[in-house]
């Protein structure tokens, strides 16, 4: 099994789709996914942030993709920057299985990754 990393370092759509999607996908090829995201891109973490996107048009709903990784045991680490950073309180993440670590632990991680994808 390859491993995939994909690090979200933005608040648009553009960059969050993007990480979801390849997310998805790496799954869907059986990779191992671990996707980063770093305080620039923390508020799609939020409960209910995903949801304000809709389905944009053309693209599959953000909110399934979001699920669909972790059902399918990929790995999404929220910075823990990104809390005092952006103010947030661990309790308002949209799922429990969101981790949060500092980066140099998710580079270890990923560390023999064959695929990197930041968007």
């Amino acid at each position: 099994m390859s491993k995939m990393a994909i690090i979200c370092n933005g608040d648009t759509p553009a960059s969050i789709m993007p990480t979801l999607i390849f997310g998805t996908s790496g799954l869907a090829v059986d990779n191992e996914v671990h996707i980063f995201i770093c305080p620039a891109g923390a508020r799609w973490m939020l409960e209910g942030e995903l949801e304000k996107l809709g389905t944009p048009k053309g693209l599959p709903n953000p909110v399934g993709l979001f699920n669909d990784i972790l059902d399918l045991g990929g790995e999404i680490t929220l910075c823990e920057l990104a809390l005092e950073n952006k103010d947030i309180d661990p309790k308002d993440l949209r799922d429990e299985r969101i981790k949060i670590t500092a980066a140099p632990p998710y580079l270890m991680i990923v560390d023999d990754a064959g695929l990197t994808f930041t968007f």
